[in-house]
């Protein structure tokens, strides 16, 4: 599947289940396209890298919903925890 789709529940459902079966979706953000995979799968990740020609060294940002969602993605201290407290929208 490939195309540029409208921002619709349909759509939504459509680039879940992309991402659920380890591919990638083009999003739109402020400045540019992002590519989204799910943190969870290797192979969608390492696929991002290679599809954007990004070294290996040069890290991906991981988007979460909220901060109360960071101890399912990251090992984050009571710093990092109150600091995202404070800080994120």
């Amino acid at each position: 599947m490939s195309g540029i789709y409208k921002a619709n529940k349909e759509n939504i459902i459509k680039a879940s289940q992309i991402i659920g079966s380890g591919g990638l979706v083009a999003v739109p953000t402020e400045t540019v396209y992002g590519l989204g995979a799910s943190v969870f799968d290797a192979k969608a990740v390492a696929n991002i890298f290679k599809v954007k020609g990004r070294p290996q060294f040069n890290p991906l940002i991981s988007h979460i919903y909220s901060s109360d969602m960071i101890k399912e993605y990251a090992i984050a201290d009571d710093r990092a925890l109150f600091l995202a407290s404070k800080f994120w929208p």
